[in-house]
């Protein structure tokens, strides 16, 4: 391509696509030599003369409308065909490499492109290189596929709560999908995934706490609700976003203990009452540290402490009423003994 000669679209354009065509047979694995220097100099100039050749041959809008349509027909019959033959954690594992190798593409076309980044672009205010070639992963790929993405990733939460190994760095890179999308807005994983997750959490738990409550002890029971708020928390430090922590743990905590606070702490012969009555400082402990995280979790707690405070304080005061009053009835009885038999 020689720089002072006109470089017409067409011609200008099947250069390009060769370069083009190398980065995708890379990206698929085919065997392809790396981009040299002198490989990514001859298309980033060409880009370069095309853009800055005298009107009718500045090519600059044609280019940047081509960059986008790389991307869309390498989506189109490539990767969306790859996706939709997999499913379950399989979907996963292929959606997570193809988005690796999407930002590749990105991070690639974009420097052949630079040109258009630096001064067209800039000056009619469009979206960038970067944004342009994520965006089209986001229309093409994500809202197909999302809802799918979404209820696969949910179904290993679920299985991992039954005690089940996943592979959680899987999740991680799916769900970093959905915040990457967003590019700079949480909307995305907000709305298609956490919304969703959060409604199986309260319905996983809601299930959970119906047995549970009629099956364990005060105490059992609470060491449960203790340890999945543990595991929960866990998730969100291995793969769900750092957002989702408090969200997540309110809803278990509303399923395990708000919902069932009564019925927990009144427990026959092993509630509340049965704690402070044999002195059980470990459990008591373990209510209140549970207790006191839900809104006016510890209000109920505090009535038994009352109730059972007044009752022990009675029994206490009745107990000495009752001393003080059988040691009465004895001087009395001394006393009447006394002058019985001794005429005093």
């Amino acid at each position: 391509m020689n720089q002072r000669s006109t470089i017409d679209l067409e011609h200008g354009w099947d250069f390009m696509q060769r370069g083009i065509t190398k980065l995708k047979n890379i990206l698929e694995g085919l065997p392809e030599p790396q981009f040299s220097s002198e490989d990514y100099m001859m298309l980033y100039t060409t880009i370069y003369n095309m853009c800055t050749q005298k009107p009718p041959h500045d090519y600059s809008q044609q280019l940047y409308d081509k960059y986008r349509e790389a991307f869309e027909e390498y989506i189109t019959t490539t990767v969306l065909p790859s996706l939709r033959e997999k499913h379950d954690e399989f979907m996963l594992r292929e959606l997570v490499k193809r988005w690796s190798n999407h930002k590749v593409m990105v991070r690639w076309l974009s420097r052949f492109f630079h040109y258009l980044d630096r001064y067209f672009i800039a000056r009619r205010s469009l979206p960038g290189l970067n944004e342009v070639g994520l965006t089209c992963f986001r229309d093409l790929v994500y809202q197909e596929l999302n809802g799918k993405v979404r209820d696969a990733v949910i179904s290993l939460i679920d299985q991992e709560r039954e005690g089940e190994q996943i592979d959680r760095a899987i999740l991680k890179n799916v769900l970093d999908i959905f915040v990457e999308i967003g590019m700079g807005s949480m909307d995305y994983y907000e709305n298609d995934f956490e919304a969703a997750m959060l409604k199986d959490t309260a319905a996983y738990y809601s299930r959970k706490a119906s047995n549970w409550i009629l099956e364990d002890s005060c105490p059992d029971y609470m060491l449960q609700a203790e340890e999945c708020l543990k595991r929960e928390k866990d998730r969100v430090s291995h793969y769900l976003h750092s957002s989702s922590e408090t969200k997540l743990l309110e809803k278990v905590q509303h399923e395990l203990l708000s919902v069932y606070a009564t019925q927990l702490l009144e427990k026959e012969h092993s509630g509340c009452h049965a704690l402070l009555r044999d002195d059980k400082v470990e459990d008591l402990s373990r209510m209140y540290r549970l207790f006191s995280k839900i809104p006016r979790g510890l209000d109920p707690v505090a009535n038994i402490f009352k109730q059972h405070v007044t009752a022990e304080g009675t029994a206490l005061v009745k107990q000495a009423e009752d001393a003080a009053s059988n040691k009465k009835r004895r001087e009395m009885w001394l006393v009447c003994r006394n002058r019985f038999l001794f005429g005093k």
